[in-house]
């Protein structure tokens, strides 16, 4: 098969989707690689490593779509949509149900679309999103922590405090994968932590580990409502996979926050969790709102773009190999990439999305078989 590997465009993205293992792993099974130049550059990989991996280096962005397997990290922008069509598989995150004008691209194209957020493998885990979710919960902290200085708009609070003066309080907004890693940088900063979420068996889980070093508490209305108003840093950690997240903080509570309190809104690529949340960049990453700062980048790990690589594709190269081997059939054969089409051919194929948008959602295996036969 074709693959093709186009540099990402998205403001200081800097991921590729393919490192030279993925390559080489790629060639070796005969199929041919054309990565446009300098897609690597932003993690540190050089064209000539992915020559020395087998791949051949195309000057234009043109040229690396014109394949019959795409493999990116983020969604096309609108200049992108342009190079979608009906022959052509795309292996990316999307996150759809927060982008209505993709979601219309998609279905005109008749592309197919697999997302990496809802690929799910039997156990109900998402192993795709999962690095980028440990990635960007560990950061969601250590962001938190530079926006709280008074430099950065902040209330001038340090994490950890100093003997004698307490430390931040920290408010986070969902215990799964996200959320966990902000804990984990959190309490380990010193901070006075409080994990909220629905699910009693997460929270018992996060009380067993931590021993005391953090609060657990049930996400309900007025559990958010005490602990945003009394947070310093506020980090939204929700998931809804494949959906748009839930507001738990709606712009009426943000009077009632500390002034110079600092959100970390991780769930904007699928919406945001904060009714205040719009999407920023790493150019321009930060607005306040009520005395409130907002950090809302919806690309967080590409600036750490190596590590981010690097533990995407331990994740995707399984998935691209196939892909590349059987095309459209990987998807009949495997459950999990089944769970990560979202549209296919015209048809949307993910509930949550179709659900969002109160359009049709037609079974994925109904809308392959509509094309393969």
């Amino acid at each position: 098969m074709l693959v093709g590997l186009p540099k990402e465009i998205k403001d200081h993205e800097n991921r590729v989707g393919l490192t030279p293992n993925t390559v080489r792993a790629l060639t070796r099974r005969g199929h041919k690689v054309l990565v446009q130049s300098g897609a690597g550059e932003g993690s540190y990989l050089s064209d000539a490593e992915y020559e020395s991996a087998g791949a051949t280096i195309v000057p234009h962005a043109d040229d690396a779509w014109a394949a019959q397997l795409i493999v990116k990290v983020k969604e096309p922008t609108p200049a992108e949509y342009r190079y979608l069509h009906r022959d052509i598989i795309l292996f990316t995150y999307l996150h759809l149900a927060s982008d209505r004008p993709l979601v219309d691209a998609l279905l005109k194209s008749g592309a197919t679309a697999i997302g990496y957020e809802t690929v799910q493998a039997e156990d109900g885990k998402l192993p795709l999103l999962t690095p980028m979710s440990e990635v960007a919960g560990r950061m969601a902290t250590q962001i938190g922590a530079t926006y709280l200085q008074k430099t950065h708009g902040g209330r001038g609070v340090l994490m950890g405090g100093v003997p004698g003066v307490a430390s931040a309080n920290v408010a986070i907004l969902g215990g799964g994968i996200v959320g966990t890693n902000a804990a984990r940088v959190a309490v380990g900063l010193g901070a006075q932590v409080t994990v909220l979420d629905v699910s009693h068996d997460r929270l018992k889980y996060l009380d067993d580990i931590y021993r005391g070093q953090l609060q657990t508490r049930f996400s309900d209305e007025y559990n958010i409502e005490e602990a945003v108003y009394e947070a310093d840093l506020v980090i939204g950690a929700v998931l809804i996979p494949g959906g748009r997240a839930p507001w738990l903080v709606t712009a009426e509570m943000l009077p009632r926050m500390r002034k110079g309190a600092v959100i970390v809104d991780v769930a904007v690529d699928q919406g945001g969790c904060v009714e205040t949340t719009r999407p920023t960049t790493h150019s321009n990453p930060t607005y306040e709102l009520e005395g409130v700062v907002h950090y809302c980048v919806a690309n967080m790990p590409s600036a750490v773009p190596r590590t981010s690589t690097f533990a995407l594709n331990i994740q995707t190269a399984v998935y691209t190999l196939q892909l590349a081997d059987e095309g459209l059939n990987a998807l009949q054969k495997n459950r999990a990439l089944q769970y990560g089409l979202n549209i296919h051919g015209g048809s949307i194929t993910y509930p949550a999305v179709a659900e969002e948008f109160d359009m049709k959602c037609i079974e994925p295996l109904q809308a392959l078989g509509r094309r393969i036969e």
